[in-house]
């Protein structure tokens, strides 16, 4: 066997498939064959049974990218071509739908779009007695061919996973464990992340973990881990001009990547730091490293190194970010830094200096009349770090509770294009939708429904039938605990602890008006699993469910019921929880003909024209501040203001405001890898044919990850991209990726096409044959003519849609999924909807999509592959429509191409 890659026919590189057009016959470039691998195997015997068994045609169960039969599934592992099979580990819980028992997942492909889902690869199992339940966090895997580990022979080759075992109780389990005895190596305690090997001689089917684990042990290892509890995720590659394995891991809370090399796998020594550097929002984790030409000069390459990130991300939440520059065997260099200065400006505020607000000239309400800029942090404060000078805007003042607002001086955007400040805090974003707390009129749904009464009046005197933990009780009194409530009394099922469960079923009463409102508040569970939630039934069957937000504060809810009018119905508060927040509390059902909205909750610094907010931002859940920049082309001339705006007195209801200033330019923080809310873990395949690098992400954000509405699964993984290099105008380097070209081989009939035509200000919905569907491929091209947005909108329904377009104003990519979501599980998360941008200077003033649309997902390739947004949606399963948008003006069309994309899954067709 020659070389590291190993044998097999090459595969189209990324510069071949940019130059082609990926038709119907442009998989007879191939000369392997693309076997379909259709079907799921049965997991590993360990794994227990479930009563719901898998269709593949569940709602949102995406058809064209890969997800596990059941349970829960993040990170993608371990990712390695062997033998023609294409492998995929990944962090799965074989035990459940949510995040736990972390083990490794598998499944094999020979074209890595069919899969075949194999038994558990590295299994965590909570029920074997007196185990330290060792559990399994990311890594890598590769074909040691030189059989450096000894672990196999040079006829067969092991495969070596590289991976990070965690012991939440310690090793030996129970056992104390002070630093003193762990860093002699006699013990681990609770929470130590270490990393370990295992290796297979029979192509990835069964493992053998190293006898001599753990290889790296940050509490005894030579080099110095600050903290052995965050430390993880190898990623291993074989580094030719070294001839040496080198590993990055990453020191997650200190934003560094560490470096180790090793010329068998099992002995590794310490090489080099990278970082801090660009994007710290968040913890560090998940590094990659891999070499790629640029523009496909083999004589001009670069080194990719990419850190992915939790929170502090361009979407928020997880994301990913990528540096290039040059890796020697020992140390990264990067050539694509950025510094924490703002570029050349003029400053407007500061927040230096002595004075209060109102004496600087901002106009300040409620709790922050009279007081002024702090330096630094306050009592009870965590660190506040990132600002600059001697001050800053901080509303932490005495605690998270203070509401308020400051409201700058007048000023002209005039003789600059952008404002760049600094921000922090909590992460609450302007919410349109939200109202000022009116309460629309109405009447309650029945007697009792308010759930006021005398002392000791019990759910079942009000009307409601209990069970559980209701029966016998009562509503209780609201207090500062769980504000939110009108009134005097509310539903609360917190009744001694969260291990109580138990129903509330309302009286029957006919729907006469256009919305149900209520509030709701406590657990984020929502229906039907383990629910702490509100739901209501039309006919016995559940048409509606509210849940909480892990938030004891009581926020409004209104449900569109105007197409059950005149239909009898119920309302069920359900409590099936027993765990953390295992409660929910509610109150107030009426209906009335106008919706109540949820009150603002905002913690967000804002650009105001005409009285109207016009851009915004906010933190990261985060007390160190981070560059924002607005765009304000748009609004040259016109007068503005900048409004801090705190109306939250829960958990992370403050803000942090620094150094506004007025620039030409935009900060940059980092070079992200996606722009979209759900593209986190991203790593690359080792040993590809000819050398190419394909990668994949976990489409997911943690941001709401274990809360989003599919069973019996949870999660996907994004669409395979090929990877690559190209040297921009100005002579920068820069990355792209793009659909893997055996997308291709899942094209059926019939195509809806259009050639150049205008696009009126408005929507044309697309009807002739073709132009629907809920797993299409899209290729389109636009001019912006005289509109100011433009582009596509998909799974168009009733009062749903996800818009795909182009800010002509902004020089902005966007994805819009605000109305993304079927009004059964709209709101499953507050931080679901919204809006994600990337700036995208348009080639030869032409817009040019390439749109992957499933089930569930939504991924926006742009600008040849520079700028991707991949984002989760979740319409009802009718709104499959697609239509045409321009707003301003006019746009022109040059093409339009939709593509229905067959199925992976066995049996299922759409």
């Amino acid at each position: 066997m020659t070389g590291r890659t190993g044998p097999g026919s090459a595969r189209v590189s990324h510069l071949e498939i940019t130059k082609t057009n990926q038709d119907e016959d442009s998989m007879s470039r191939y000369s392997k064959p693309m076997a379909l691998v259709l079907g799921m195997a049965t997991l590993a015997a360990a794994t227990p049974s479930h009563a719901e068994e898998p269709t593949y045609r569940e709602r949102f169960r995406p058809q064209f990218h890969y997800t596990p039969a059941q349970n829960w599934m993040n990170d993608p592992n371990g990712l390695v071509y062997y033998q023609g099979e294409y492998h995929l580990f990944y962090q799965f819980n074989p035990f459940g739908n949510t995040w736990g028992n972390m083990s490794w997942g598998h499944a094999v492909s020979p074209d890595l779009l069919h899969w075949d889902e194999l038994p558990v690869a590295l299994l965590s199992d909570p029920e074997d007695p007196g185990a330290d339940q060792e559990q399994y966090f990311s890594g890598g895997a590769v074909i040691d061919w030189n059989n450096s580990s000894g672990f196999g022979t040079l006829e067969n080759p092991p495969m070596v996973a590289i991976y990070t075992s965690w012991f939440p109780n310690g090793k030996p389990a129970g056992a104390p464990c002070d630093e003193a005895h762990a860093r002699a190596g006699l013990c681990l305690p609770p929470g130590s992340q270490v990393q370990s090997i295992a290796y297979s001689l029979d192509s990835g089917r069964s493992w053998t973990p190293y006898a001599q684990n753990p290889v790296i042990n940050g509490w005894t290892h030579p080099s110095d881990v600050p903290n052995p509890r965050e430390f993880r995720d190898p990623k291993v590659v074989w580094h030719e001009e070294s001839q040496q394995w080198v590993m990055a891991t990453v020191l997650a809370t200190d934003h560094r990547v560490r470096f180790y090399g090793s010329a068998n796998l099992k002995d590794w020594h310490f090489l080099s730091d990278f970082g801090p550097a660009n994007a710290t929002g968040g913890i560090w984790e998940v590094p990659d490293l891999f070499e790629l030409p640029v523009d496909g000069d083999t004589d001009d390459t670069r080194w990719v190194l990419v850190v992915n990130l939790n929170p502090g991300a361009i979407a928020g939440g997880s994301g990913a970010q990528y540096f290039i520059g040059d890796f020697d065997g020992v140390e990264f260099r990067a050539e694509n830094v950025y510094d924490d200065l703002p570029p050349a400006g003029v400053p407007f505020e500061t927040f230096d200096g002595p004075g209060t607000y109102a004496e600087r000239g901002w106009d300040a309400t409620e709790d922050f009349f009279g007081l002024a800029p702090v330096d630094g942090t306050f009592p009870g404060q965590q660190e506040v770090s990132g600002y600059r000078g001697d001050g800053l805007a901080n509303t932490f003042t005495a605690g998270d509770a203070p509401t308020g607002s400051l409201t700058s001086p007048p000023f002209t955007i005039d003789g600059f294009s952008h404002i760049n400040l600094l921000v922090g805090g909590g992460r609450h974003p302007h919410d349109p939708a939200a109202g000022d707390g009116t309460v629309p009129d109405g009447e309650l749904l029945f007697p009792g429904a308010d759930f006021e009464g005398p002392d000791g009046i019990t759910y079942a005197e009000l009307g409601w039938t209990p069970s559980g933990v209701f029966v016998g009780e009562g509503p209780v009194r609201g207090g500062p605990w769980d504000p939110g409530y009108l009134g005097e009394r509310h539903v609360q099922s917190y009744i001694g602890s969260d291990a109580a469960v138990g129903t509330l079923v309302s009286p029957l009463f006919q729907i006469g008006r256009d919305y149900i409102n209520f509030v709701i508040g406590s657990g984020d569970h929502p229906y039907p699993d383990q629910a702490t939630a509100v739901v209501l039934r039309v006919d016995g069957q559940v048409v509606r469910s509210a849940t909480g937000k892990d938030d004891p504060t009581m926020d409004w809810v209104a449900w569109d019921v105007r197409e059950f009018a005149g239909s009898y119905a119920t309302i069920e508060i359900i409590d099936q929880n027993s765990g953390g927040w295992g409660h929910v509390s509610a109150d107030h059902f009426f209906q009335s003909d106008a919706p109540a909205l949820p009150r603002p909750t905002e913690t967000t610094v804002s650009l105001l024209v005409d009285g109207e907010v016009v851009r915004t931002a906010t933190g990261e859940n985060s007390e160190q501040l981070h560059w924002a920049s607005w765009n304000v082309d748009a609004f040259a001339g016109q007068e503005a203001r900048i409004r801090i705006l705190d109306k939250n007195e829960g958990s992370w209801g403050h803000i942090l405001v620094d150094d506004i200033r007025f620039a030409d330019e935009p900060v940059k923080r980092a070079d992200w890898i996606d722009y979209g809310k759900d593209f986190y873990a991203v790593v690359s395949y080792e040993n590809m044919p000819g050398g190419d690098r394909i990668w994949l992400g976990w489409m997911n954000n943690w941001n709401y990850a274990n809360d989003i509405p599919t069973a019996p699964w949870r999660s996907a993984q994004s669409i395979p991209r090929d990877v690559g290099l190209r040297r921009t105008a100005d002579g920068k380097v820069e990355l792209v990726q793009t659909p893997i070209i055996e997308v291709a081989q899942l094209r059926r009939g019939p195509v809806f096409a259009l050639d150049e035509q205008l696009v009126a200000e408005g929507q044309r919905l697309l009807n002739d044959k073709g132009a629907r569907g809920k797993a299409v491929e899209i290729t389109a091209e636009f001019e912006p003519g005289s509109a100011t947005r433009f582009g596509l909108k998909l799974r168009v329904g009733d009062g749903e849609e996800t818009l795909v377009g182009y800010d002509a104003e902004l020089a902005e990519l966007f994805v819009d999924r605000n109305q993304a979501q079927a009004a059964d599980v709209d709101g499953f998360h507050p931080d679901f909807a919204g809006r994600h941008v990337s700036p995208l200077q348009l080639e030869d003033g032409i817009l040019k999509l390439h749109i992957l649309l499933d089930w569930s997902s939504v991924e926006v390739f742009a600008g040849d592959g520079s700028r991707v947004i991949t984002d989760r949606i979740f319409p009802s399963d009718d709104s499959d429509r697609i239509a045409l948008f321009a707003e301003g003006g006019d746009a022109l069309l040059k093409s339009l191409r939709i593509q229905p994309l067959a199925s992976i899954h066995k049996d299922a067709s759409d």
